[in-house]
């Protein structure tokens, strides 16, 4: 089978895909890998035939802020919107034109894309009958429209009932007529000239696929009974491995029998370390607590000489042996970071407002499986009295462990593998999925 994997050349967005390529590579299908320049050679790497998005797809993504200057302090559904017509849609119609090229060169049976590429939003416009099928690879929460959930990007969990569902209908309504009205109206006018007008909501466009690979699990999403699209749970491709990183020179003085609270802004969004990682340093600096900081591969120094006595910094760590031992995670929000934790029954404090982050904080709240503090820069005094609050009450452990049950018994690259199949089987079509009720705290 011929695949084409397609991702817009962000870190976050191209990491669990090269997972999801060395698999299909290693299963005997023949894989193309459409992303930026900076990410080539990892790309290659996995087996897969590298094909480079046009200049005017591509940029890099080390310094996202001052790619795109626009975004700096953005929040929330702002942050989303100018997010979403910059550096998401902008490229939209140069990545169709790869894809058709790649289609019509390489014979493609499917297209897989990450959810940000909108470039698979103007392909799934087409009479299937035109066009490969198309899944989706669910890199982000899941946000398929549904009258059963807000809109994606407010943040707001699910309201049982009637009541529920008129908020719903509202938000939605408020979402896609002003919210993000202006990102509409531009998605339209992009479409419309790349003659494949829109069938809804841009954001949606999953819905108009064969069919969504939803990289999570039941437990950790919104029950969408009324969608008609197939999702496929198959929980996050990457799960903890054995690391080859190695133990930092301090790693003895965790044997001490106190809490690790382990602190990350993950490898990107870590430019200003004083948002999170530092003011967890210090707000537990008289706890007895190791607090574990992890500077995302920026130099440790960047936190300054002078350090609490119970605080512990690399620039990375290993996972595989920390997070057993770890009481808290407390993070900026990241989908990958936030799954490796749960895997491991850690309990989350989550501070994220930014990209996807705010609807990752809303599943970690509505869950049970932490505390979120509803901001990107949190006060010293709440991120003290979270952690307070996630060591004492077990039921946020409780919760996060139930949801690591299921990631672990979840299919993961195999279930990938069988989701391409069925999308490519001869006459298939696109049956009722209904989604499980999570459980919740």
């Amino acid at each position: 089978m011929n695949i084409l994997l397609c991702s817009t050349p962000v870190h976050g967005h191209v990491t669990p895909l090269l997972a999801v390529s060395a698999a299909l590579v290693e299963r005997g299908h023949r894989v193309f890998f459409l992303t930026g320049a900076r990410y080539a050679g990892r790309a290659a790497d996995t087996g897969a035939t590298v094909l480079p998005l046009p200049a005017e797809a591509d940029y890099d993504d080390t310094d996202m802020d001052a790619a795109f200057p626009g975004r700096v302090g953005l929040t929330g559904p702002a942050g989303i919107r100018y997010d979403m017509r910059a550096i998401f849609l902008a490229p939209a119609r140069a990545q169709l034109a790869a894809v058709d090229t790649a289609i019509a060169r390489h014979g493609i049976d499917v297209v897989l894309a990450e959810s940000l590429f909108l470039g698979a939003a103007l392909l799934t416009a087409r009479p299937r009958a035109s066009r490969p099928a198309v899944l989706n690879l669910g890199i982000v929460p899941l946000g398929l429209r549904s009258r059963d959930t807000a809109p994606f990007g407010l943040g707001v969990a699910p309201k049982p009932g009637p009541t529920g569902r008129l908020r719903n209908a509202a938000l939605t309504l408020v979402a896609e007529k002003a919210i993000f009205a202006p990102v509409q109206k531009e998605a339209v006018r992009i479409a419309l000239e790349a003659g494949a007008p829109l069938g809804g909501f841009i954001l949606d466009w999953p819905s108009h696929s064969d069919g969504v690979v939803q990289f999570t699990v039941p437990s950790f999403e919104y029950p969408r009974p009324d969608v008609t699209v197939p999702v496929h749970f198959v929980g996050p491709v990457s799960r903890t491995q054995r690391s080859d990183t190695p133990l930092p020179a301090w790693w003895g003085d965790l044997d001490d029998g106190r809490p690790i609270v382990h602190v990350t802004q993950g490898t990107v969004a870590n430019r200003e370390l004083g948002d999170l990682v530092l003011p967890t340093i210090r707000a537990l600096a008289d706890a007895d607590v190791w607090v574990i900081a992890s500077t995302g591969g920026r130099p440790v120094l960047d936190l300054g000489e002078s350090l609490p006595a119970n605080a512990r910094v690399a620039p990375y760590l290993p996972y595989d042996d920390l997070l057993p031992r770890t009481a808290v995670y407390v993070t900026n929000g990241g989908y990958g970071g936030v799954h490796y934790a749960m895997e491991h029954g850690v309990p989350i404090v989550i501070a994220g407002t930014t990209e996807d982050k705010t609807e990752v904080s809303a599943r970690v709240a509505w869950t049970g499986a932490g505390v979120s503090l509803r901001t990107n820069q949190p006060t010293q005094e709440a991120i003290a009295a979270a952690v307070r609050t996630v060591l004492a009450d077990r039921r946020y452990a409780e919760a996060s462990a139930r949801i690591g049950a299921d990631i672990r018994s979840s299919s993961g690259l195999d279930g990938v593998e069988r989701a391409v199949v069925e999308a490519c089987a001869p006459g298939a079509t696109r049956p009722r999925r209904t989604s499980t009720s999570p459980s919740r705290r």
